[in-house]
């Protein structure tokens, strides 16, 4: 375990409500992070197995996606049973002992929650289709026909296609955002917010700390079925769905963003708050109003604790200038809320390879999200600098990326397995052929030989995170207008009567910068900031400028 890092079990045990901001949580997914039992798939006991590493990192929490009892459509976010464990990542056992651990090592427990759909396997799901007056009749969206035979509106699915597909049980078409066998629940129906808030208490009463929100704001769909709207070309992007995605035509001001989701924010709010010091963390998923609802779900004390938008984990460069409009974004439109920034994540090209960042800037980019106002996820294998990994057409497991494939890939290149040494075909998570291919370039950067490099990017993410959590200006400051200069973006972080100052170099090229009025003294000398002999600060190329006021 790395000595810079100190873990005090004890801070679990606090009850400190407030735990979340400013928080550092390490995403794992499990199907690709340790196998125990040698059947290439990870599973609960690998991730207790790793618990250290985490812990070594110095980071607050981890948020493992899901587990749940699913036919894996979708690779556990079809979920056909809420409060069990699928058997190939274990059994309830397994998960209570891997949060008793978790909790040992003073790291906090928050799981991956797939409210907005289900498996068509659920049993709630089998129930439903059979007939239109059953007693679950009303948990799914079902719509009669137009009269002439076609989908009730024009909705699209995120992965490709109409949002409809038609039963011929009821004679109706369901709501599909999501792949076909992931039928919508309806969350106008009050039993449907009942039975999805009861399973949300089976977890709570089992330890967890919290909560990851998937697609958070697409529970609610509008009542009367209207169509969405053409979006003209030039406001498109690909933040969300792919360019090749024909998703990107429409603004989804029906089929999502309802104003009634936040009625049912409040009741899961209020249902965290029966216990103490949980939270829950919500994906927002919208290309044109992303920060916006982000605003509006975290404000006050009747939504979510936070949310993260897809701005930073988007294609565009983190160039100083876009670092700058996101945030003078935030301060506008969500200055009450609170964000959780990611780079990278289960569902995008990991950010090494998508911003094509050297070491030196990978280590700045590290840095940078460590000084943010917000919370913060990192991705598993995001300590390792690890680049996407190509994956063959015939290896491919993402439904997503064989659907768009050759333009899109899909996301199989971010979640093959995690590499922990260099010595065997499969990278020790395990002793069999895994469920996607070990990427031979990851070799290199294994858990192992970073542990033996002293200069290796998994110290550096250790010194960050570390320097973030001994400075509560870092971790739950305020910050000033957020400005760019040239290559340079920088801001004040304040808190507890301390102000840090930090700038960053996103370029390849020297900058300089200079400091506000008053006297100042270099912070994080140990990674590498720019030393501080007067008002004007030189900065080599990827480098950061971090001073605390005297």
């Amino acid at each position: 375990m790395n000595a810079q890092t100190s873990i005090n079990p004890a801070s679990v045990l606090a009850h400190d409500p407030d735990w979340w901001r400013g928080a550092v949580i390490y995403q794992i997914y499990p199907r690709s992070y340790q196998d125990s039992n040698g059947d290439g798939i990870g599973d609960l006991p690998g991730i207790t197995s790793r618990l250290e590493h985490i812990a070594s990192l110095g980071v607050d929490a981890i948020w493992i996606s899901p587990f749940f009892t699913s036919p894996m459509k979708d690779y556990g976010y079809d979920v056909s049973d809420y409060c069990d464990v699928d058997p190939m990542f274990g059994n309830l056992a397994d998960f209570d002992a891997l949060v008793a651990k978790a909790h040992d090592l003073g790291l906090r427990v928050m799981i991956d929650l797939v409210l907005s759909h289900s498996s068509d396997q659920h049993p709630w799901f089998a129930e439903s289709r059979q007939s239109r007056d059953n007693p679950k009749a009303d948990w799914y969206v079902w719509a009669d026909p137009q009269p002439d035979g076609t989908p009730p509106n024009n909705w699209l699915s995120i992965f490709g296609g109409p949002a409809w597909h038609w039963d011929a049980r009821r004679e109706q078409y369901y709501l599909h955002n999501f792949l076909v066998s992931q039928p919508d629940l309806n969350f106008h129906c009050a039993a449907v917010q009942d039975a999805l808030l009861d399973a949300t208490r089976f977890w709570l009463e089992r330890g967890v700390d919290g909560f990851r929100l998937d697609t958070i704001n697409f529970y609610m769909h509008d009542k009367e079925l209207r169509s969405n709207p053409a979006l003209p070309k030039d406001q498109r992007n690909s933040n969300i769905a792919p360019s090749v995605n024909p998703y990107n035509h429409q603004e989804h001001l029906y089929s999502k963003n309802q104003p009634e989701n936040l009625e049912f924010l409040a009741r899961f709010r209020a249902l965290l708050d029966e216990y103490p010091a949980k939270t829950a963390v919500g994906e927002v998923g919208d290309a044109q109003r992303g920060l916006e609802i982000l605003g509006q779900y975290t404000a006050g004390n009747t939504g979510v604790h936070m949310c993260y938008a897809f701005e930073f984990l988007a294609k565009d460069p983190l160039i100083a200038a876009r670092v700058a409009e996101v945030f003078a974004k935030v301060d506008d439109v969500a200055a009450d809320g609170w964000a959780c920034w990611a780079f990278s994540n289960h569902d995008v090209q990991r950010h090494v390879s998508r911003w094509n960042l050297s070491d030196a800037a990978l280590r700045l980019h590290a840095t940078l999200i460590m000084c943010l106002r917000g919370s913060v996820c990192i991705y598993q294998g995001e300590e390792l600098g690890l680049p996407e990994a190509e994956v063959a057409f015939e290896d491919l497991q993402d439904p997503y990326g064989i659907e768009f494939w050759p333009e899109f890939k899909g996301r199989d290149g971010c979640r093959t397995p995690m590499v922990w040494t260099n010595d065997n075909t499969y990278g020790g998570f395990s002793e069999t052929r895994p469920w996607l291919p070990v990427s031979l370039e990851h070799g290199v950067l294994a858990v192992a030989e970073q542990e033996a490099n002293p200069d290796a990017l998994l110290h550096h993410y250790r010194r960050v995170i570390a320097l973030r959590r001994a400075h509560a200006a870092l971790s739950r400051g305020s910050h000033d207008a957020v400005t760019a200069s040239g290559t340079v973006v920088s801001f004040t972080r304040s808190a507890e009567g301390e102000d840090i100052f930090c700038a960053f170099n996103l370029s390849d090229q020297d900058a300089e910068v200079t400091l506000p009025a008053g006297a100042w003294d270099q912070l994080g000398a140990e990674i590498g900031t720019a030393t501080i002999s007067g008002a004007r600060v030189k900065l080599a190329p990827w480098q950061a400028c971090l001073a605390r006021r005297a």
